[in-house]
């Protein structure tokens, strides 16, 4: 077992969660081996991996809406346990391990069904939309907010045409977007933006065509990582402040 792993256990037991199956630990274990290569460009993710801040769940298919409620819940905990109080790097990565094989417009359109679908549990839960961001995703002021949360979401699967998305699993990757504000007002948001796109470009010969700031273009339009044209509009909408 390696050390990472071995922290990452450590730090869910010390937050009270179940200890995962040997089965579950293996999947972990192949996550982390490829956020720590050299073919994944994120330092933040890294950073967070080593230090034991990404908070890895296993859920079903991503194809199957079953998964949810309990994926919804478990977001709910990840909230109540986050810490905003630094501009520490901290993640909540859904492991999808049933997911079929699917092309790059599949798997967009099963992430979009599914954050749909956490969206009318926000409804079903009286969560309201957080009113920091728009719930248009067409709107550059857009963010996916989940239980009163804003989130930025990073999809992941292993058809992806990024490299850096290529992940060995389904996965859906859940960024608080207050996180994302108190590194910038620490000033390290732009430096580690910067040395991201930098080891991207390297990595795939182009920097990832889809990337925009905040305000400037919808954070939408990266989610799924598939390279869409500029008319391209987001197939679900939602409930929410616009």
């Amino acid at each position: 077992m390696s050390k990472v792993l071995r922290k990452h256990l450590a730090r869910q037991a010390d937050h009270g969660m179940m200890t995962p199956t040997l089965a579950e630990a293996g999947v972990a274990a192949q996550v982390m081996e490829f956020i720590q290569s050299d073919g994944f460009p994120c330092v933040g993710a890294k950073a967070a991996l080593v230090q034991g801040n990404i908070d890895f769940r296993l859920y079903g298919s991503l194809t199957d809406p079953a998964c949810e409620t309990s994926l919804h819940l478990d977001l709910q905990e990840y909230i109540g346990a986050l810490d905003l109080s630094g501009p520490r790097i901290q993640s909540f990565a859904a492991i999808f391990l049933g997911t079929p094989t699917l092309t790059e417009a599949d798997f967009e359109t099963q992430l979009w069904d599914r954050l749909k679908g956490l969206s009318d549990l926000n409804e079903a839960m009286d969560f309201d939309w957080n009113e920091h961001v728009s719930s248009d995703p067409d709107n550059p002021h857009f963010s996916m907010s989940l239980a009163g949360h804003p989130f930025f979401i990073v999809g992941m699967h292993p058809q992806a045409s990024r490299l850096a998305r290529r992940s060995p699993f389904a996965m859906l990757v859940f960024n608080s977007n207050l996180q994302f504000d108190a590194l910038k007002a620490d000033g390290r948001y732009a430096q580690l933006q910067a040395i991201i796109r930098e080891r991207d470009a390297a990595l795939q010969g182009t920097i990832n065509p889809n990337l925009a700031d905040f305000g400037d273009a919808s954070e939408a339009r990266q989610y799924a990582g598939r390279k869409v044209d500029g008319d391209w509009t987001c197939p679900v909408h939602f409930k929410g402040r616009s």
